[in-house]
């Protein structure tokens, strides 16, 4: 089968482990490298019955070779373990295809394959230096912020988090508190830009009972719960105004009055605020306190904005997909190279929350088995980018093709209803579309 001297000498001169068997799974050549790496030689495995010398755990009900016989499919990337003359378990990744003769009928397979060891090891310590309580990052910058958050913990003072939307400044708040002597007890999250301003002084204080209108009992703020504990009041840039002394207050001394109440009451919170505007320039134009913002400001964290962390970037698609992956149920092995390189040239105005949102759509877009690639992306990050691989799972073929409906999706958050009247059709059309795409 694999006769020549010049292709021998070729397979023999390849790092990766090559195997080729005939239809009844006798094996007819093993390379060099294959040898090593399973401590057999040639002549104790040529002719013997491939599972029957690899003690491989796809050999006995998933064997790569019977499924590419059966299904005519090749198979890329598959990772698993083989166990060879009772050494310890070797990762492997493999991959496996047919051979056919010159009138493309196939008379066997090929297997190669590569010890995957150093790479764990490697992405084991990668993994160790870049994740810190869920953040995912290794540059020196935010490095330095881990850093400051463990010298911080065990202080009590408010921290001032800044950044750009989307560079993760409520995992840095969850990190902050993870790490403080208050872990533990109660983290209460409040997000001043979404509370309507007649409410946000009864959400975050509390009202007595008939302080106004729909007041029918008594109402235990945000502060109060958090008495112990600490506060995130995120997007404080968007707090109004009539509302920041009262904040100031309790940075001050502790108290407050829950609304129609006269009696002053006292809480123990520590105030972790954050921010993606700039606030130098509200205070200047007057929609923010200077005495507030000197006040949370005793430890300020600042989150550089993706583009200006590039080493970072290769690390996050790979943590987003493996997490996309479990969500929706499909084996996406890995990201194309030119994905990637995608990536690290894209200017990620949303930031960490842009590049996620990315590879959750390619995820689902994306054909099982096959690398993420750059035809499964949303249009607008591809554009001025093609690729011939056509892994997109097109489940449909009509009209509204599946990156339109996918992306109305997106757009509506998954409102059916929303995305059916936009695309004029009946609810009822809309799932059995999303049915064949494999969405439902």
């Amino acid at each position: 089968m694999l006769k020549s001297i010049n292709t021998e000498a070729i397979l023999n001169s390849l790092t990766e482990g090559v195997i080729t068997v005939d239809k009844e799974f006798r094996i007819t050549f093993i390379n060099e490298s294959a040898t090593r790496l399973t401590g057999f030689s040639k002549d104790e495995v040529l002719g013997k019955i491939c599972k029957r010398v690899f003690n491989s755990e796809c050999c006995d009900n998933n064997c790569p070779i019977a499924r590419v016989l059966i299904s005519g499919k090749n198979i890329f990337d598959y990772e698993g373990e083989m166990n060879c003359k009772g050494l310890p378990p070797v990762p492997i990744r493999l991959n496996a295809s047919v051979i056919q003769d010159e009138n493309n009928i196939a008379i066997g397979g090929v297997i190669t394959f590569r010890d995957m060891t150093l790479i764990r090891e490697m992405e084991s310590i990668i993994h160790k230096e870049s994740v810190f309580h869920g953040i995912i990052a290794a540059t020196p910058v935010m490095k330095d912020v881990f850093a400051l958050i463990e010298q911080i913990s065990g202080s009590d003072a408010p921290v001032f988090i800044t950044g750009e939307t989307g560079t993760g400044k409520e995992m840095i708040a969850n990190a902050v508190h993870k790490l403080s002597k208050r872990e533990g007890r109660s983290f209460i999250k409040v997000n001043c830009s979404v509370i309507p301003e007649n409410l946000l002084g009864s959400e975050l204080f509390g009202h007595a009972k008939g302080a106004f209108t729909d007041a029918q009992r008594d109402r235990i703020g945000r502060f109060e719960l958090a008495d112990g504990g600490t506060i995130f009041l995120d997007e404080i840039g968007e707090m109004p105004g009539f509302m920041q002394p009262q904040v100031l207050r309790v940075l001050q001394d502790g108290s407050f009055e829950r609304i129609g109440e006269s009696k002053t009451r006292t809480v123990d919170a520590r105030i972790i605020a954050a921010t993606n505007i700039d606030i130098p320039s509200a205070i200047l134009n007057g929609s923010f306190r200077k005495d507030l913002y000197y006040r949370l400001n005793i430890i300020h964290i600042h989150l550089p904005p993706l583009r200006e962390r590039k080493d970072d970037i290769p690390l996050l698609p790979e943590h987003f997909l493996k997490q996309y992956c479990i969500l929706y149920s499909k084996s996406i092995p890995h990201i194309d190279e030119e994905c990637m390189d995608l990536f690290l040239h894209h200017n990620w105005e949303g930031n960490i929350r842009e590049l996620e949102n990315a590879i959750e759509y390619a995820v689902i877009r994306s054909k099982p088995d096959r690398g993420l690639c750059i035809c499964s992306l949303p249009t607008g990050l591809r554009q001025g980018f093609s690729c011939n691989n056509q892994n997109i799972n097109n489940g449909i073929n009509n009209k509204n093709g599946a990156s339109e409906i996918i992306e109305l999706l997106n757009k509506h958050k998954w409102n059916k209803t929303a995305v059916a009247k936009e695309l004029c059709m009946d609810r009822s059309t809309l799932w059995r579309k999303l049915k064949n795409m494999g969405l439902q």
